[in-house]
């Protein structure tokens, strides 16, 4: 079996999206960013923080991308207003129009 860095990302994306992993995967970040246990070892310079910099910027980038979905969602299932709409207004027909020039 070969190992991918593009499979393993591809992997925490699907399963931080589904609901029911989804705690999991952020406690399991959690533990992982505060554990001494690291793949890259946090005394080694530069490479040892590298690790956890990719982590919590994957960890922040779907968070906050499950999170505009959300507000996307929620503005389409909007509760209408209780004022009339025009519907001339919000059709999408086309309207025609005789146009006069003024000199």
């Amino acid at each position: 079996m070969k190992f991918s860095v593009q499979a393993l990302y591809d992997w925490y994306r699907q399963t931080i999206r589904n609901p029911k992993y989804r705690w999991w995967i952020i406690l399991a970040t959690a533990a992982y960013l505060i554990s001494p246990i690291d793949i890259a070892p946090d005394f080694i310079p530069i490479i040892g923080q590298i690790d956890d910099v990719v982590l919590i910027t994957l960890l922040v980038s779907e968070i906050s991308q499950l999170l505009i979905d959300r507000v996307k969602t929620g503005k389409d299932q909007s509760v209408p207003s209780s004022e009339p709409v025009n519907q001339a207004a919000t059709s999408a027909d086309p309207v025609d129009v005789n146009a006069v020039s003024v000199e």
